[in-house]
C-alpha cells in the first residue's frame, strides 16, 4: 500500500441526511475522515449506523448532501473511491461453500499469503475446511483475515467488526488497525463495543436524528 500523507483529507461527508422506509434516519451530518486516522460511528439500535456505511460505499443512494473523495464529490470520485476500499460487512463477504483459504486466493491473495492471513486470525488447520462447517466466529475471522493481507486497500469500512471475537481476537484486530494507521491507511467502523486505539474519533448518529417522516428518495431500503 502506497503510503499517504497523514495530512490529507480522504473522505468527506457534508450536510449528509439518510433515509430508510420513508422515514429520515438522521440530517445535517458532518466529519472529515483523514488518512493515518479513524473514526467509530456510534448511535443506538435503528439510528442508521450501516445505512451510513452502504451509503459511504455507494450501495444505497438514498441521500441528500455531499460526500467527497480525495476533494472530488460522488458519483464522480465513487469508483475511485471503491479501488482504495476494503469493506466487511455484517455477513463479511465470506462464501461459505468455499474453504477459508480458497475465500482469500478469491479475493485476489496467493497461498503463502493467504495462509499467513489465516494464521494470523489463529484459524491454522481450518483452511481447507468448508466455511459452512465453521463456527459464526471462525467465519468473522476469515472476513477479518482480509485485512492481514499484503498491500491492503488505504480505506478500511468496517461494520461492527469485533462480533463474535474472542479477547485474544479483538487485541489482534485493534493491533492491525493500528499498523493500518501507522502505514497512512484510514478506518471508518461501526462497533458496540470499545476500542482500545490511539487517536480513535467518534460520531455519534444519534447527534443527528430526527424523528419526523419524510418524502422517499427512492432506490433501495436497507436496515440500519
Amino acid at each position: 500500500m502506497s503510503v499517504t500523507p497523514k495530512s490529507q483529507v480522504v473522505l468527506q461527508v457534508r450536510d449528509l441526511a439518510c433515509e430508510r422506509d420513508g422515514r429520515r434516519l438522521f440530517e445535517g451530518l458532518q466529519f472529515s475522515l483523514q488518512a493515518g486516522a479513524a473514526i467509530q460511528i456510534k448511535g443506538s439500535n435503528g439510528a442508521g449506523k450501516t445505512t451510513l456505511l452502504r451509503t459511504l460505499i455507494g450501495s444505497s443512494s438514498d441521500f441528500t448532501g455531499e460526500i467527497l473523495w480525495c476533494d472530488t464529490a460522488y458519483p464522480q470520485s465513487l469508483s475511485a473511491m471503491r479501488e482504495s476500499l476494503l469493506y466487511i460487512g455484517h455477513r463479511g463477504g465470506v462464501r461459505s461453500g468455499l474453504t477459508p483459504l480458497e475465500n482469500l486466493t478469491w479475493y485476489g491473495a496467493d497461498h503463502e499469503d493467504a495462509f499467513n492471513a489465516l494464521d494470523k486470525v489463529d484459524l491454522t488447520g481450518f483452511e481447507d475446511s468448508l466455511c459452512h462447517s465453521l463456527s459464526a466466529g471462525q467465519n468473522r475471522r476469515v472476513a477479518l483475515a482480509r485485512l492481514f493481507l499484503p498491500d491492503s486497500p488505504r480505506l478500511w469500512i468496517l461494520d461492527e467488526p469485533l462480533t463474535a471475537l474472542d479477547v485474544v481476537g479483538v487485541a489482534a484486530l485493534e493491533e492491525q488497525m493500528a499498523v493500518h494507521l501507522y502505514s497512512g491507511g484510514s478506518i471508518l467502523l461501526t462497533s458496540h463495543q470499545p476500542l482500545s486505539l490511539a487517536g480513535l474519533s467518534e460520531v455519534n448518529l444519534s447527534d443527528y436524528s430526527v424523528s419526523e417522516p419524510f418524502e422517499d428518495f427512492g432506490g433501495e431500503h436497507v436496515d440500519s
